[in-house]
């Protein structure tokens, strides 16, 4: 069937790009319901309005900008404005109102700006102030709010049932149905009055109100879902100064006044105003779509909501908020472009386009025998010029039954199975503590090759604490509470007081005072550990910061991995601190890396006062203070988790900023590292050919030292060189790249960057290997258990089709009619596909080798059982159309016809019940195994088989079937039954590798 598919049915995991998903929208020629086929699709339109947003921002900024570089050479001359405030903000204690403030922000208008006071002028007239931020008294933060707006972007509003309800009512075939029951309604009651007249038509229209129901119910439980899901993605916090102390709250919340802090890897969350940092670089690039980074200073303090720090730190005024900022305006139309479609859901409309095309082919065959069989009979009988009300209800029913045929034909469920066990996927991943990001990552994840892993909050625990150091040539154990102090007090007063300065001014974190008024250090958990140990030295965080003066700081990042502070001493001069991990005192680094131990050298120059800030800081000359080495345990779980992924085919690699021997060292500890494996350094994997690289890549297992250009290029030839399908996690900045190029990133929610969580398809919530082989066994999950709905599906579509068509062709009737077509759809679109697609996933799907990039989706497994089970149910429904009258002694009944059709109709429906069954293991005999643990499974067959005895026991005169005996009931469930034996012998006689 894949086969048959041209390469323009094939997307992207990601990044495919408005062409190609435009392409194979236009090859899906037979479509029953548009809006419910293409639901969960990008809406490309709206992307366009997006990218037409970008810009149009891009050209307001340049010109923004150029117009304040202008006027910042007369800024002096700048006269009063005519800027009055308006009566209600003053009357709530503003001095500046909203749009007031929008304009000077978006506008880079820098003559505004310094008429109003700049950035402290504004502060004054927000009441607020870069100390202590605002107030949090509820009251104060409401009237604030009435003001200048909420922090929220508007979204389209959640839809109700009914509209669902309308959608699913918009299907073609289900509408030309609902005409053929109105016709056949008004045709009866003028044959044969009511309400014998009314029963074909009433019981169509109530058919198809049964599946629209069901299916409106399905859809809207899946967007109810989705909606659960998007909230989690948009749980955002940031560090806001209010009331003076410094705290972490939800970007939602924040107001004008509100002071931000923010560092490399953070989203700007408002509009706002530089107060003070340094090294601030800002990516406008989802914004505008320009590449090149803005410096932020004192200039250009301008900083735009929902642009990217990428270096630096800085403290923020926030000035705009939500739907007031272009950023606002921007993800409104985005929210509504919706998620790009998963390469299954593709493939399958391909494949549901194919059958329906050949389903109308034999819609219209069918149909046309039917028609021609009738003309026959009433030829033969001399009767071909007189027609009845009779023969046009039953020319009526023909062209019903072609229709339903259609109905069937089309698995329009296909596709729309993918979302529904995709949506199952993601809400059950929350609670193991992956956020699905973008639909296909989960199906992706299951076809997973590789995992380029980190080591630090990954592999390790994150909880890093200072264990080891060498200070003066004297290495020292600090594993117990009291070892840091003894240390200082051994240690000359010079060297500690130069040591605490190093620790206290060049770092990232901080050292506050809590709401609770207890002590909290802020930071990475690396610059934590540190700062614990200043603290243990006996140092003050505060004391050292206030005795000397910043004068320059270079933020640590990926590509430098150092840190470096310029600081104006009190009795004069200057002096740069750097912290990195240098190969200096290569022995001791050594030993501490053997002990698995992170080391950082801390290091000091003196400068001459020729320094100028914008200088560079210098790289070398430095006086070595000490080495400390931090630890970082491995978390448990992770070597039997890297174990399951090594038997379940997939490769788990350890890329890592680390020295080669810490490296080397955990990796060992988590069974990463084999004998047969190699570990290198990133510079010299920098260096090595083209060829070199394709003999080392496939061995390599850790790889130290490593820039992110380092772990981009290994995941590039990963995946186009040895077409391997790469999961890749990160956790700064800098990883985005290689989480962008990945087949799925994987970003750590904890330690996670802001960048990295939005370059990235899924967050992995609590950082934990553990966890990424929980979202590859749900990946791996999803992909069968669509492939099971297919199967089964497959084989109803089969059958159906068959059955009616020669049925048709040798008896001039079809044994299924328009009301018990429509309940067999229904049987095998949404209840198949919520009994199959919503599968837990087993321990036994880790042990088998990935599908890969390339797998066939549709298996010569599948093949064989939905052949199988088609050959043996056309059979014994032959064999009850030529003989079923002899088998049950109908002969001679005055009913016979009706009552054996209603025998076919049974036992074709319990041949789908059992097939149902059959279908939960592809290629394992005990089908049964967990059944009752999965209860959605469990109350659809249930309830399906509860509808069926009520349809053929009292709903007769609507769905054209009789009560039927004990022995028939027995005889048709037996029938049905018959289809596990078979599978049985399918799988054991006829074994093939899916």
């Amino acid at each position: 069937m894949e086969r048959l598919l041209s390469d323009k049915w094939e997307v992207n995991p990601k990044h495919s790009s408005p062409e190609v998903l435009r392409r194979w929208r236009d090859l899906c020629a037979v479509v029953k319901n548009p809006k419910r086929r293409f639901r969960f699709t990008a809406n490309l339109s709206k992307r366009d309005e997006a990218d037409a947003m970008r810009r149009t921002n891009q050209e307001k900024l340049r010109i923004a900008v150029l117009v304040s570089k202008a006027a910042f050479h007369f800024v002096k001359g700048v006269q009063l404005s005519d800027y009055t405030v308006p009566k209600e903000v003053e009357a709530a204690g503003f001095q500046i109102c909203a749009d007031e403030l929008s304009s000077i922000v978006e506008g880079h208008d820098i003559k505004k700006l310094k008429f109003h006071g700049g950035a402290s002028g504004i502060s004054d007239k927000l009441s607020t102030n870069a100390t202590n931020g605002i107030s949090t008294d509820s009251e104060k933060l409401n009237t604030r709010q009435e003001i200048y707006g909420i922090n929220k972007f508007q979204e389209s509003k959640t839809r109700s049932f009914w509209v669902f309800f309308w959608e699913a009512l918009q299907d073609m075939t289900l509408m030309i149905l609902g005409v053929c029951a109105l016709v056949s309604l008004i045709v009866g009651l003028a044959t044969e009055g009511w309400p014998k007249g009314a029963h074909d038509g009433l019981g169509i229209v109530a058919s198809i109100l049964l599946v629209v129901f069901v299916t409106a119910t399905s859809d809207y439980r899946q967007s109810l879902q989705f909606k659960d899901l998007d909230k989690e993605k948009k749980k955002i916090s940031i560090q806001v100064t209010r009331n003076g102390y410094r705290q972490k709250m939800s970007i939602y919340e924040l107001l004008p006044g509100d002071v931000v802090h923010l560092a490399i890897g953070d989203q700007v969350p408002a509009d706002g105003l530089f107060i003070s940092g340094f090294s601030v670089l800002i990516d406008e690039s989802s914004l505008t779509g320009e590449s090149e980074p803005v410096m932020i200073n004192d200039e250009n303090p301008f900083m735009l909501s929902g642009t990217k720090v990428q270096d630096g730190a800085c403290k923020m005024l926030v000035t705009t908020v939500g739907m007031r900022t272009q950023w606002g305006k921007l993800m409104a139309t985005l929210s509504e472009g919706g998620d790009d479609e998963t390469p299954l859901q593709v493939k399958l409309n391909g494949v549901a386009t194919i059958i329906g095309k050949i389903g109308l082919v034999f819609a219209v065959v069918t149909f046309a025998v039917l028609v021609q069989k009738m003309v026959g009979r009433k030829w033969q009988t001399g009767m071909a010029l007189i027609w009845s009300g009779d023969d046009a209800l039953e020319l009526l029913e023909y062209f019903a039954i072609a229709v339903t045929i259609v109905v069937v034909a089309v698995p329009e469920g296909l596709p729309l199975a993918v979302t529904l066990s995709l949506a199952f996927a993601m809400k059950k991943m929350m609670n193991d503590k992956a956020l699905v990001r973008h639909l296909a990552a989960c199906e992706t994840m299951g076809s997973a090759t590789t995992i380029c892993s980190d080591k630090t909050g990954t592999l390790t625990t994150n909880h890093m604490t200072v264990v080891k150091s060498c200070i003066c040539m004297n290495v020292k154990e600090l594993n117990k509470p009291g070892d840091a102090s003894a240390l200082s007090s051994e240690l000359p007063k010079s060297v500690v007081k130069i040591l605490l300065q190093s620790i206290f001014n060049n770092t990232g974190g901080e050292v506050v005072i809590n709401e609770n008024k207890k002590r909290e250090i802020l930071g990475t958990p690396t610059e934590t550990a540190i700062l614990e140990f200043g603290l243990s030295l006996g140092g003050d965080f505060l004391t050292e910061r206030q005795e000397s003066k910043v004068v320059k700081v270079e933020p640590f990042n990926s590509t430098k991995k150092r840190m470096g502070v310029v600081l104006e001493l009190p009795e004069g001069g200057l002096r740069a601190h750097t912290k990195a991990s240098f190969e200096r005192l290569e022995a001791t680094i050594e030993q501490f890396a053997s002990e698995a131990l992170r080391t950082l050298c801390l290091a000091y120059v003196d400068l001459e006062n020729g320094f100028s800030a914008d200088e560079a800081i210098p790289e070398s000359g430095y006086t070595c203070i000490g080495i400390v080495g931090i630890k970082d345990p491995v978390r448990p779980g992770v070597r039997e988790s890297v174990a399951l992924c090594r038997s379940a085919g997939v490769t788990v690699r350890m890329v890592t900023g680390d020295n080669i021997n810490t490296a080397k060292a955990i990796a060992r500890e988590c069974g990463i590292l084999t004998d047969d494996g190699i570990a290198i350094e990133g510079p010299i994997f920098r260096e090595k050919s083209l060829e070199e690289l394709l003999e080392l890549i496939p061995k390599i297992q850790v790889m130290a030292r490593s820039s992110p250009l380092d772990k981009h290029t290994l995941v590039k030839h990963l995946r186009t060189t040895f077409n391997e399908v790469v999961a890749v996690t990160g956790d700064g900045t800098n990883d985005a790249p290689a989480l962008h190029e990945a087949d799925i990133g994987l970003a750590m929610g904890i330690a996670g960057t802001e960048v990295a969580k939005e370059s990235a398809d899924v967050i992995i919530l609590d950082d934990n290997f553990s966890t990424i082989v929980t979202v590859a066994k749900w990946g791996r999950s999803v992909y069968v258990n669509i492939q099971k709905f297919v199967q089964f599906q497959l084989t109803v579509n089969i059958v159906a089709l068959v059955v009616n068509f020669t049925s048709a062709c040798l008896t001039g009737s079809a044994p299924l009619t328009a009301v018990q077509l429509l309940w067999v759809n229904m049987i095998m679109d949404t209840l198949g596909a919520l009994a199959l697609a919503t599968e837990p996933p087993n321990d036994e799907l880790m042990k088998k080798s990935p599908v890969g990039r390339k797998g066939n989706f549709i298996s010569a497994v599948m093949w064989r059982n939905i052949l199988g089970q088609s050959l043996y149910q056309f059979l014994v429904i032959w064999f009850l159309q030529a003989y079923g009258k002899t088998f049950f002694e109908l002969d001679g009944c005055s009913d016979s016809d009706l009552v054996l059709n209603t025998i076919i109709f049974n036992t074709f429906v319990f041949c789908q019940l059992f097939n149902e069954v059959n279908s939960r293991e592809m290629e394992k005999v005990n089908v049964l195994k967990g059944i009752l643990d999965n209860y959605v499974f469990v109350s659809v067959l249930g309830s399906t088989v509860l509808f069926q005895i009520i349809i053929i026991e009292y709903l007769g005169t609507f769905a054209n079937t009789t009560p039927l005996t004990l022995m028939q009931w027995f005889v048709s469930i037996f029938i049905g039954f018959l289809g596990m034996p078979i599978a049985v012998v399918l799988k054991k006689h006829f074994p093939l590798r899916s």
